[in-house]
């Protein structure tokens, strides 16, 4: 039997996840973004293993932690952590691919049909009395089956949403990735281009991609001027890769029908932020893989990732091969 060690649990996990933490190690639970900040702190210089989201890990936390030896992270994106700094030290860095795909899809669909068809918005105008009488040209959407969807980024969810338009909407599809792509099922159905030639063909384009050097304000003010007039953004991976005032440029100009936005630069989104009223914004509180089941999955990826790691044992989800 292994040597029970020290867990630090930096976001809370479901309580059957926790447990099997808490029968093999000795854990502290601590959020920093829930009035903890303190507790997380002092359990650092102990912590042998951490788990959790959503908090940002540089250096500057890594210092206070010297006997650390993995991260599991309950997310597919590592844009928190400081990947560098922990290859450097030998510290491996877990995370979820895979079981969040098909959710994450699902929601990545749901803001270009909300977007289209204006849902958000029409749902409003029943809910505060205003449907008093069969609505007019002004209050239609748009159709979303047979138009060309671009798909900025083409992994495991770039992939998901890509089959949801082409084979359930009859959507021709574009992509634009470091390379092509095989995938049979889609054959003839989705072509990969250079980003300019997606941005300039594609009717509704989606932002897939993770948060890299590369990808970092990728979409700004030239970007959003090849897009074709009218065209819908849609935003799913993380809001850094949007330049948000060139994105309010693009609307206000009518450049841009309409966007769709479950990330932002800033998350919470701040209540001043113009993005949150905009008539032409439907906004979610990042919510791409919040459903009960794909939680609970990740969850338990999660937990499985480190305690396979502190057992000295590969696994099932290292970032990157570390």
């Amino acid at each position: 039997m292994s040597a029970r060690k020290q867990v630090l649990v930096f976001r809370e996990l479901p309580a059957a996840q926790l447990a099997r933490l808490q029968a093999a190690h000795e854990v502290t639970v601590a959020n920093p973004r829930a009035g903890q900040q303190a507790a997380f702190e002092a359990a650092l210089p102990r912590a042998q293993g951490l788990i959790g989201s959503s908090y940002r890990i540089d250096e500057s936390v890594l210092a206070r932690a010297p006997r650390l030896e993995v991260i599991s992270s309950i997310s597919v994106g590592v844009d928190n952590y400081d990947v560098a700094a922990l290859r450097e030290r030998g510290i491996t860095l877990c995370h979820t691919p895979g079981v969040l795909t098909e959710t994450t899809a699902d929601t990545l669909f749901a803001l270009i049909m909300a977007a289209s068809r204006r849902l958000v918005e029409l749902s409003n105008h029943v809910r505060e009395g205003r449907w008093t009488r069969n609505i007019g040209e002004e209050l239609f959407g748009w159709d979303v089956h047979g138009k060309t969807l671009g798909i900025l980024g083409f992994g495991r969810i770039g992939q998901a949403l890509a089959r949801r338009a082409a084979l359930g909407f009859g959507m021709p599809v574009l992509y634009h990735n470091l390379s092509p792509v095989d995938l049979p099922e889609l054959a003839g159905r989705a072509r990969h281009a250079a980003l300019d030639d997606v941005l300039r063909q594609a009717d509704i384009v989606a932002v897939t991609m993770p948060l890299t050097d590369e990808t970092r304000g990728l979409m700004g003010a030239p970007q959003f001027a090849l897009m074709k007039p009218g065209a819908i953004f849609v935003n799913g991976a993380r809001g850094a890769i949007v330049q948000e005032p060139a994105l309010l440029d693009a609307l206000d100009s009518g450049t841009l029908r309409a966007a769709a936005l479950d990330v932002f630069a800033t998350e919470p989104l701040p209540l001043d932020s113009p993005l949150r009223s905009h008539p032409k914004v439907t906004c979610l509180p990042h919510v791409g893989s919040a459903t009960h089941e794909t939680r609970e999955a990740m969850a338990a990826l999660a937990t499985t990732n480190l305690l396979c790691a502190l057992a000295g044992e590969r696994p099932p989800a290292v970032y990157g091969g570390n």
